[in-house]
């Protein structure tokens, strides 16, 4: 009897034997072959990937910050992962684009109709999502300011566009952003999409991609910081400078640059005063004008409002860089 006891329990052992055996390679069966395994410490596997799918902050602005000492910020210490967080890195590839400057210019007519481009550039700016011009089949206009200072005539500019149901775009350097928060934040009460003009308005050709970078994103945390709001989707470099190099940067970061069809030397007191002002946005009207103003001007604030009323009699209606871009 004791001999048939002491046989069971060595068939239970060798059973039990068995089962832990296929238990054992079903699991190395299922661990995937690109993942360290577990440490005698009992680390968590980590997926590890040859492919650096890392998005740039400047476009989803949700990447989590890190503190000086590496830290993921915001995080308690005790719930920091174990895994060292990359930091967001733009994947564009600029080395073999050109950093050849180029200032915009256009070739104005006296006929209204649309400037002369040439062939190439147009394709150029098309090839990195930039604009300076809507249809031409169509009898739209896109209103832009440019803030760099306050000069004492935004708020006036904001009157009138509330008064005449107009939208526009305002492009605000990090100096502006600064010191003037509550006229930021009432061109976003008020409908209006503000722009980023970078932080000290540098020439973009003349500076690296990390600078450009930096550039735009102290302009968008200021921003978000002030308004709530993400995603600044519109660039207008300094001074109309550009390269292709620079397109590429900036579109990979998220931005339509924005140039222009109709401009004039505004951010000086004009000769004729308002009476110019005036004259120079009429005497230029095309379909599609993409207009810039500079809203330091006292003239231009002087005459904003008959330019909005006769441009609309003349059947011209006003829409937004979201219109244009379909953003």
């Amino acid at each position: 009897m004791d001999y048939l006891k002491n046989k069971k329990v060595a068939v239970s052992i060798l059973i039990v034997g068995l089962f832990a055996l296929v238990g054992a390679a079903g699991y190395a069966l299922k661990k995937p072959a690109n993942v360290t395994g577990p440490s005698s410490s009992g680390e968590v596997y980590q997926a590890q990937s040859n492919v650096d799918e890392t998005i740039p902050t400047a476009i989803t602005g949700d990447a989590p910050s890190i503190d000086e000492d590496g830290a993921t910020a915001g995080v308690p210490a005790e719930e920091k992962p174990a895994v060292e967080q990359k930091p967001a890195q733009s994947t564009v590839v600029t080395g073999n684009l050109s950093n050849n400057k180029k200032g915009w210019g256009l070739k104005r007519n006296d006929t209204h109709q649309q400037p002369e481009m040439s062939a190439s550039t147009s394709a150029g700016l098309s090839k990195y999502g930039a604009y300076w011009i809507g249809s031409p089949d169509e009898k739209t206009l896109y209103l832009t300011f440019d803030e760099g200072y306050e000069n004492g005539y935004t708020s006036r500019i904001l009157d009138i566009l509330k008064a005449n149901d107009v939208k526009a775009a305002f492009f605000v350097t990090g100096h502006y952003l600064k010191s003037q928060p509550e006229l930021v934040k009432r061109m976003v009460d008020e409908g209006h999409i503000v722009g980023n003009h970078t932080d000290s308005h540098p020439s973009l050709p003349g500076i690296s991609d990390e600078e450009i970078k930096k550039e735009l994103q102290v302009v968008e945390q200021a921003y978000e910081q002030l308004t709530g709001r993400k995603g600044m989707r519109y660039l207008r470099p300094p001074m109309g400078e550009y390269s292709e190099r620079t397109l590429a940067v900036t579109r990979e970061l998220g931005y339509h640059n924005i140039f222009w069809s109709m401009a004039f030397v505004d951010w000086v007191p004009m000769p004729g005063g308002p009476d110019e002002a005036y004259q120079s946005v009429m005497d230029n009207l095309h379909n599609g004008a993409l207009v810039l103003l500079h809203a330091v001007s006292k003239d231009n604030t002087e005459a904003l409002d008959k330019i909005l009323k006769d441009t609309k009699a003349q059947g011209y209606i006003f829409k937004t860089l979201d219109d244009l871009a379909g953003n």
